[in-house]
This record gives structure tokens, sequence and C-alpha cells, in this order.
């Protein structure tokens, strides 16, 4: 990021953080706003609630935890991560109505 002490580069610093901290106040409000939202497709609340998760949880982690500039170790390492939570997420999704036979799922 450059000389750190400079005023030209805490005020380019200071803009990136606000602008980051702007884009997350938008994620919430849609966060908030997807809850009022009634959409009947199971699949489709998920992918989209995901997608503002994803997007504000890069954001977090590249800017304030500044890993934007870190080695292609890190982004491996995420990767992975993010292929096993969709693996898991998906599983969960496919075997949401896989009950055995002569059960029910509230208990009735």
């Amino acid at each position: 990021m450059g000389d750190h002490s400079s005023p030209e580069q805490l005020k380019k610093d200071i803009r990136v953080y606000m602008t980051i901290f702007g884009a997350l106040l938008v994620g919430t409000v849609l966060t908030v706003a997807m809850y009022y939202v009634h959409i009947a497709s199971v699949w489709v609340t998920v992918t989209i609630a995901l997608a503002i998760a994803s997007v504000k949880s890069f954001l977090v982690a590249g800017y304030f935890m500044h890993l934007i500039s870190e080695k292609k170790v890190i982004y491996a390492t995420l990767a992975t991560t993010a292929f096993f939570f969709l693996a898991l997420g998906a599983l969960t999704m496919w075997s949401m109505h896989d009950f055995p036979f002569m059960t029910t799922v509230n208990g009735k």
C-alpha cells in the first residue's frame, strides 16, 4: 500500500475504508430487505442469501483483514473452504425432503 505516513496515502486509505463501509451498509440493507420478500423457491432464497453474504464476507476479509494483497496459498485455502461450504450447503438442500418412510417433518 505504499508509504502510510504521507497525508495523501492516509486520505486514500480512509476513502477505501469508507467505500467498503458503505458497501457493507448496502449489503446489510439488502439482507434485511430480503427478509420481507417472499420467494416460493427455497433454492432461490438460499442462493440470494449466500450471494449477499459472500460479497459481504469478501469485503470484510479482503479489505479489513488485508487478505486482498496476500499470497496464492491464502487464496487456495479460501477456495477450498468455499468449495466445502458450498458442497455441504448443496447436500443439505438436496436432503431437505429426504425422510424415512412413515415419518413426518413436524412429528404429527
